[in-house]
Parts: structure tokens; C-alpha cells; sequence
């Protein structure tokens, strides 16, 4: 019996009714198709003529190849019409194709939306014209929200698409969510935080007073992303004004600040969205991109415009930072404060002064959260707050499992109370943190830091504190403690212009269980000429 092709089936259903297909069109250029997210989600949508236009593979060549191999072109399909109705192209099966107004979406239900998010998602990766995907997510979205991108982008993840590969779709699928114009993606940008900000739907009542209130986290992060949209634009006037490589790249310092701003967002923003409200897709991806922008503006700025490529490099990475800058105030802020409770906000604001601020006139002060602060204080893992709901003041220190100011402590010839011990180990000239033999910090002693170690991290696995890139390279070095085969890692580098040695060192009782990792990060500039 013969095999029929019907080009009006999607790509998606022709390989489920013949595998064969999958590898037939492999060999004729669409290499998406082996990915099995593409094939699941884009595949879904996606004819055989639509894909083959995309990619300028001519049809004749397609339809002779699979004869070749046996297919018969069903007549009626051979040569489809073009749908002229995007919308009915991207419906989802079962639906039906009007071909008239697409005033209403296609999709309703939670799923369904989800569903086409992620295929415009996928279609950018194949390769799609950007500009007719927006057109068409626009005839089908009024409105989309925070969470649903975030989720949508999260199930790409999931189903089995790397970080890396939607990390790089990240900038692509973003500029789906605004307007054509930079004067659109401001407008739009605050005024979307704004009306979450104002919405009563979020985890904490009080979230609808926080925008009035400027010294809230989110509005130093809104305000920081306004003043880096101005640096931006500086760099851009001087690129299309014909400024000197060398001139131009003289207001690139200003630009590098963003890397300021992404620090406190990778260490306080990402890892609770991650950890704490299970949203690794945004995380994992955006902190990628910071790093990416960060990476390549050090270099550019070091350059000091001598690059042959200089300006084209300066150009992208500028509009990926305004990119980041739109994705932040429209997806990644909303979707916080649809998440994080009033608490969760008022921990970071206490940790921010830790770190740099490209404001002028630094952080401001937020009199609530300034209130709250002895009550949240966190003190063996648990806030005040806590200890005190568990068991009272007087009862505290049995509850959090902390022995009492003047206790004394057996401790290996001899005993010391515990301010002895803290104190002792703030003196060491090092910063110290101790994660235990389940990855999860469970120390950092007080004082100035080279890498910012923020309270928030305690009782948090060791991995949500680092960038997706180095993840693996944290993992590696402490399954290698646990199994023994090291017991010691050093990695030297230098920080502000100064030596810098990172020691990672096992932990082991006397019998030589693991008990968890140490990290010793020390200044050694006193070192130099002693040697």
C-alpha cells in the first residue's frame, strides 16, 4: 500500500503517522526537527511548505525526495494555498478555522495559551520571520501575563530544551512583548509594573501600596534601569553620530554599571524566584544573558575601541542590555511581586546596601521595613519572629537550637561561649562560608566580602547562589569531596586589582566521613615581595 503525504498536515502529525519522516526531512535542511522540543511544540503548527519557505528550500526538491522514498503527494496538497489567516495557522488542533476575524484568541483555557506562547517560542528557533510571529501574537494576545511567559519559557526548559538554547532565544522572543518603538517599550514597560504593583492578586495584600513606596526594592531596581537606559542611550548617540572608536568607547564605563545592577538581582532576585516560588526557567535564562552582556562589555570597554568588529559588537550587546532592561521591568519584576511576600521584600531591602548603587543619591530608606528589622533578623536559620511564635523571648535560644550568650561551648581542648566563637571566626582574615554534606549553606561569617554572601542564602542549596554557568563546576568539585577522590581545590584570580586566593576544602570528621565543604576566599596582596 502506498504512503500518502498530505502537506496541509502538520510536521508534528506526519511523523507520528511516519517516523521515517523526521529523518527524510533531516537530510533536506530542517535540522530543527530532531530537537524534541521543536518537534512538540513548533512541529505542532508547522506545515511542511510553511517550514520549507522559511528555511528557502525549494518545494519541488522536497516533493521529489520523498518520492523518492517512496511517498505519494497527495494531488489536493501538492500545491496548498497560502493560509492567509495566521491566527487560524496557529490554532491548536481541534480547533477550527474561520477565516474570518481574529479579534478573539484561539487559545483560552491556561494550557491552551501556554501552549501557543511556547510555539512562538519555538517557531523564532526554526528560524521564523520575527516580525510576522509578533504580528500574529498580537492578534491573539490582548494581554499576556508575567507568569504565563515566565511559565511558558519554564516548560521549554522542562520538556527538554537546554538553558542555553532559550538563553540565546532570550533577546529573539522578548521584543514579542512590545511595541516597534523605544518610546512603546518605556511607556509600556513602567506602566506594567505599575498596574502589578497596584493588583490585589498578588502573594502579599500589601502589594498594591508598594507603589508608593520609592524606596521599595522593586522601584530602586525600576529606577536603576531608567538611569542605565539614559547611559545607553549616550553610547547609541555616539555610535550614530560617527564618534572615533576610541571616543565612543569612552562612555562605555558608564554602560559597564549594569553590572552593578545585575549582581544584587543574581544574588537576592533569582534565587528566591527559583528555590523558594519554583521559577528556574527565567531565573536560569536571565541570569545567563547578565552574564553574557556583562562579559562582553568588560571586554569592549578594556578594547578601548581597537577591535575590527568594535562598533557591530557594541551595537548588539547595547540593545541586548535595553532588551534585558524591558524583560526585567515587564516580566521578572511583575512576576515577583505577583510571588514574594511583603517579608521576602523587606529581607532584600536589607541586604542591599551590601552592594553598589548607580543611583546618585544611593538607597533610600524604607521606614516600614526599618521597623521590621530587629523582628526579622535572622539568627541560626530562623528570623526573630519566628523564634519568638515558636516559644517566646526567654525561650528562643532553646527553640532555634542556639545556646545562650555565656554558655560555655567544649570545643577541642578547651570550651568558649558562643560570642567568643563568632568573634573568633570574623577575626580570621578571610571570608568563610560552610555548606554541609546536603549542599545547603549553613555559614557565612561576618565583615566586608569580595563576593557578597547575602543572609537570604542561609538554609538555600549551595547551586541557587551561582550562575548557571558555574553551576556544574560547584557540583563537580564538591561530588568530588564526597567521594573523596579530593580534597582540596585552589583557584587564584584577582578582585579590584589585587590577588586573590579561593580555597575549597573538604570537610571530614575523625573517621573521615564527609561532613560538607569550606570556602576560604583570602586577599594575598600583603604577600607580594614577602616570597
Amino acid at each position: 500500500m502506498a504512503k500518502k503525504i498530505n502537506l496541509e498536515k502538520s510536521v508534528s502529525e506526519l511523523v507520528k503517522e511516519y517516523p521515517e519522516v523526521k529523518d527524510i526531512m533531516a537530510g533536506l535542511g530542517f535540522k530543527d526537527i530532531t530537537n524534541p522540543v521543536a518537534l512538540s511544540t513548533v512541529g505542532r503548527i508547522m506545515t511542511i511548505p510553511k517550514g520549507a519557505q522559511i528555511k528557502g528550500i525549494e518545494m519541488d526538491k522536497v516533493i521529489s525526495t520523498f518520492q523518492e522514498h517512496g511517498f505519494e503527494i497527495e494531488k489536493e496538497a501538492a500545491n496548498p494555498a497560502p493560509k492567509t489567516d495566521s491566527a487560524a495557522a496557529a490554532a491548536p488542533a481541534g480547533s477550527q478555522e474561520t477565516g474570518g476575524s481574529t479579534d478573539e484568541a484561539p487559545a483560552s483555557t491556561p494550557e491552551e495559551r501556554s501552549q501557543l506562547l511556547k510555539s512562538y517560542v519555538a517557531r523564532l528557533s526554526a528560524g521564523e520571520d520575527l516580525e510576522a510571529v509578533r504580528q500574529e501574537f498580537v492578534k491573539n494576545f490582548r494581554s499576556v501575563d508575567a507568569a504565563e511567559i515566565a511559565k511558558a519559557e519554564q516548560e521549554l526548559i522542562q520538556s527538554g530544551a537546554r538553558i542555553s538554547d532559550v538563553q540565546r532565544l532570550c533577546d529573539v522572543h522578548s521584543a514579542l512583548f512590545h511595541g516597534a518603538t523605544k518610546e512603546e517599550q518605556i511607556a509600556r514597560a513602567e506602566q506594567a509594573v505599575m498596574d502589578s504593583l497596584q493588583s490585589k492578586t498578588g502573594a502579599d495584600a500589601s502589594a498594591q501600596e508598594f507603589a508608593k513606596i520609592t524606596s521599595h526594592p522593586v522601584n530602586v531596581f525600576l529606577a536603576e534601569n531608567e538611569e542605565l537606559g539614559r547611559r545607553i542611550q549616550v553610547t547609541q548617540i555616539a555610535l550614530a553620530a560617527g564618534a572615533s572608536n576610541e571616543k565612543t568607547a569612552s562612555t562605555i564605563p558608564a554602560v559597564r554599571a549594569a553590572s552593578i545592577h545585575y549582581a544584587r538581582k543574581g544574588d537576592l532576585i533569582y534565587p528566591l524566584l527559583n528555590r523558594t516560588y519554583g521559577f528556574s526557567g527565567p531565573a536560569d535564562v536571565m541570569w545567563g544573558v547578565d552574564d553574557e552582556i556583562r562579559d562582553e562589555l568588560t571586554e569592549l570597554d578594556q578594547s578601548h575601541g581597537d577591535l575590527p568588529d568594535f562598533r557591530q559588537r557594541l551595537t548588539k550587546v547595547l540593545d541586548r542590555a535595553q532588551e534585558m532592561i524591558y524583560k526585567e521591568n515587564n516580566i521578572l519584576f511583575p512576576l515577583c511581586i505577583q510571588k514574594f511576600s511583603e517579608e521576602d521584600w523587606m529581607r532584600i531591602y536589607y541586604e542591599m546596601p551590601a552592594y553598589d548603587t548607580i543611583l546618585a543619591g544611593g538607597y533610600p530608606l524604607w521606614k516600614e521595613a526599618e521597623e521590621k528589622r530587629a523582628e526579622l533578623k535572622t539568627i541560626g536559620g530562623k528570623t526573630v519572629r519566628a523564634l519568638k511564635e515558636e516559644g517566646g523571648q526567654d525561650s528562643s535560644e532553646k527553640a532555634g537550637q542556639i545556646p545562650a550568650e555565656n554558655a560555655r561551648i567544649p570545643l577541642g581542648s578547651g570550651h568558649l561561649t558562643r560570642a567568643q566563637i563568632e568573634a573568633v571566626l570574623n577575626t580570621i582574615p578571610m571570608e568563610i562560608s560552610f555548606i554541609d554534606e546536603q549542599n545547603i549553606n549553613r555559614y557565612f561569617n561576618d565583615g566586608e566580602k569580595l563576593f557578597k554572601r547575602p543572609d537570604m542564602a542561609i538554609d538555600r542549596d549551595v547551586y541557587s547562589c551561582h550562575p548557571p554557568k558555574v553551576q556544574e563546576i560547584v557540583k563537580g568539585i564538591i561530588e568530588s569531596f564526597r567521594d573523596g577522590s579530593q580534597s582540596s581545590v585552589e583557584v587564584w584570580m584577582e578582585k579590584k586589582g589585587e590577588p586573590v586566593l579561593v580555597r575549597y576544602m573538604a570537610v571530614r570528621d575523625e573517621q573521615g566521613n564527609y561532613l560538607g565543604t569550606m570556602e576560604c576566599v583570602q586577599k594575598m596582596g600583603f604577600a607580594k615581595g614577602r616570597v
